[in-house]
């Protein structure tokens, strides 16, 4: 049985790339993994390959639990995994709450960390595995501190495994998009802390350049002109001059 694995599939860059990978590929079943179930029932109908909901939260660690399980009891060949499951939170790092900062790491990184290691025992050659990171994946970000960190160690854990998998011919990807419309605003935006936005890109258009850069194995996938010129300059430019500007432009 051939099937793709999608976290956070139940809105946002998760539930399209169910719908992208679904018209790109043939699966016998896509497994979407959410919490809100009723959000993944709804893929049922928009979707030629079948879907297996799997409402769980993974925060907890019983998920990935529960994820080892039904791996082991169906023994799929898992063809595509996207970890897209994950959250920020704007504000200053001292007067945000600590168990929600901590839920962003949690998420963001052990879960992602848990779904790979968990998935590679049933992925072969040709398999591939799709990270979502962030434009906050190449620098420090005040004001997104931890949101920020979390992204970096997405990019930097999906080179890792990508070199260790390329004797398998299992491909890794960081997705590092800026600003995209979805979802994430309405968790992620509490206050006027950060008030600057310079431009959003649709998460279709995110997902198609991804889908493209994965064809010729890029290890990361930066949608827009602008976009790839601030990761080469970001890479050359001092730290404290990246920091400076962000700040500058959020009028701190």
């Amino acid at each position: 049985m051939k099937i793709a694995v999608i976290t956070g599939a139940s809105s946002g860059m998760g539930r399209e790339f169910v719908y992208a990978l679904d018209k790109q590929q043939k699966f016998d079943e896509i497994w979407v993994i959410a919490r809100r179930e009723q959000r993944l029932e709804e893929l049922k109908p928009k979707c030629r390959a079948r879907i297996r909901p799997l409402p769980w939260d993974l925060l907890l660690r019983e998920s990935l639990d529960r994820y080892r399980d039904l791996l082991a009891e169906e023994q799929p060949e898992i063809r595509v995994l996207v970890n897209a499951a994950g959250f920020g939170l704007f504000g200053t790092f001292s007067e945000m709450d600590l168990n929600t900062q901590l839920d962003i790491i949690d998420l963001n990184d052990r879960a992602l960390t848990g779904m790979c290691y968990l998935s590679l025992p049933y992925m072969s050659r040709g398999s591939q595995i799709y990270n979502m990171g962030s434009m906050s994946s190449w620098q420090p970000v005040p004001y997104i501190n931890v949101y920020g960190a979390s992204k970096a160690y997405v990019l930097s854990f999906s080179r890792a495994l990508g070199r260790e998998l390329k004797g398998r011919g299992i491909r890794v990807m960081a997705v590092c998009p800026g600003w995209i419309t979805t979802e994430f605003f309405e968790h992620a935006v509490h206050d006027d802390t950060i008030s600057y936005y310079n431009r959003f890109y649709p998460p279709e258009q995110v997902i198609a350049k991804a889908l493209k850069d994965m064809k010729k194995g890029k290890a990361t996938s930066v949608l827009g002109l602008p976009e790839q010129i601030q990761v080469q300059l970001v890479k050359h430019l001092p730290t404290g001059f990246i920091m400076d500007t962000w700040c500058k432009q959020q009028g701190k």
